[in-house]
């Protein structure tokens, strides 16, 4: 793929459409070996993910419900930090050939973190603009919701232009970035003293 973007933009598009569609996990349409999976399957993650955090606000939700969201959570949470990485590794992998200018400056934020921030942005504007279109709600709802999107947009703008210039950054040298682990310890029953202690 042309790593832009406007293709990753269309590639989140594309596949919060399609889960709300159907209301469940789509076929991931992309050859498992390209990086356009990978993004669709984060933004799958994201959806989902999403939707369980609308259900576990519920008031009426039986506590054994509630427990059973927060560990989906935690598990959708964990698969998608170890997705963004992957997709920074596959970043990273293009350019791995080019060489650094002198004075070339470290981005703290890597690409994939800011993919991952576009991602839940689509969910955003999904559903924002869902909430403009609703016909059981006072006309001001409507308005405050379109004043919320019209700044989703302008976020999705600066977001992309952001990418844009890392990554051409990243094609001239001009810059580079570390991916750190995110070493999550609360899922790991080595780390968590909550579950390490209980394992006997």
């Amino acid at each position: 793929m042309k790593l832009d973007s406007a293709s990753v933009v269309s590639i989140f598009r594309k596949s919060v459409q399609d889960w709300h569609t159907n209301e469940s996990l789509s076929a991931n349409p992309y050859p498992s070996s390209d990086l356009e999976h990978l993004l669709y399957k984060k933004n799958q993650i994201d959806t989902v993910q999403w939707h369980v955090e609308d259900e576990i606000r519920r008031p009426d939700l039986p506590d054994s419900k509630l427990v059973q969201f927060k560990r989906q959570i935690d598990s959708l949470n964990q698969e998608r930090t170890d997705l963004v990485e992957s997709i920074d590794d596959r970043i990273s992998a293009l350019f791995q050939g080019i060489p650094l200018k002198p004075g070339a400056r470290m981005n703290s934020e890597t690409p994939a973190w800011l993919i991952d921030r576009m991602s839940i942005l689509e969910l955003k504007i999904y559903h924002m603009e869902e909430q403009t279109r609703r016909n059981d709600v006072s006309s001001e709802h409507v308005q405050k919701c379109q004043t919320k999107l019209d700044v989703l947009l302008e976020q999705r703008k600066d977001l992309s232009l952001c990418l844009d210039q890392i990554l051409e950054d990243l094609k001239k040298g001009e810059k580079f970035y570390k991916v750190y682990r995110q070493m999550k310890m609360y899922n790991d029953q080595n780390l968590n003293p909550s579950l390490y202690s209980h394992k006997a």
